[in-house]
């Protein structure tokens, strides 16, 4: 990548820390559950926060995703419904450990990741359109299988209730707690079904 890429989005990255607070629907969240459980240095924390790892969570996803049919567009972004799905089925295989993947935090992310996590995290406002990705979890292809795609999704979803990668760093934010990646995998998964009014 060019030098003026790296810029772009990093300038990208940025306007998610200073516009989170910016919704960009007018649906409210629902309950907010509270959950207990032992982090990775076995510590208690309390999450208050929508999560990945509240059962009622999943189950709104999987509800969610399970209602998307050829009829969802797009209403913002570049992924038709395929990419999408698939998209997030490669991200939460990515955060599940699965296919063994190597995990790097990029140096821009070192300059910036914190900031950023903390601000993403802060309350259960929706992610901002149109924020980058890494290049990895850029579909490609065009048309596939969607019925197959979104169980697929929906098993990856199912799997946060057992979740256990201690050695997961985000390529962005870096190191993360298991709040942050509860509260994160929710809010990502609800922002791509947001974008196809899932």
């Amino acid at each position: 990548m060019d030098p003026f890429g790296k810029v772009k989005i990093l300038f990208a990255l940025l306007s998610v820390v200073e516009g989170y607070g910016q919704k960009d629907c007018n649906a409210k969240p629902a309950r907010t559950p509270k959950l207990f459980f032992t982090n990775f240095n076995n510590r208690t924390e309390v999450i208050s926060m929508k999560t990945i790892f509240d059962s009622i969570s999943r189950e709104e996803l999987i509800a969610r995703i399970n209602a998307l049919s050829e009829n969802n567009t797009a209403q913002w972004g570049k992924m038709n419904l395929y990419q999408m799905l698939k998209h997030c089925s490669t991200w939460d295989e990515w955060i599940l450990g699965k296919n063994n993947p190597v995990y790097k935090q990029a140096f821009i992310g070192k300059l910036f990741g914190k900031m950023a996590l903390k601000s993403a995290t802060k309350d259960d406002s929706p992610l901002r359109r149109n924020t980058p990705t890494t290049p990895e979890l850029i579909i490609k292809e065009n048309m596939g299988d969607i019925e197959f795609v979104k169980q697929k999704w929906m098993a990856l979803i199912e799997e946060y209730a057992h979740y256990l990668n201690p050695n997961f760093i985000h390529v962005f934010f870096g190191k993360m707690t298991m709040e942050q990646i509860g509260i994160m995998a929710y809010k990502h998964a609800d922002h791509h079904l947001r974008q196809f009014n899932g």
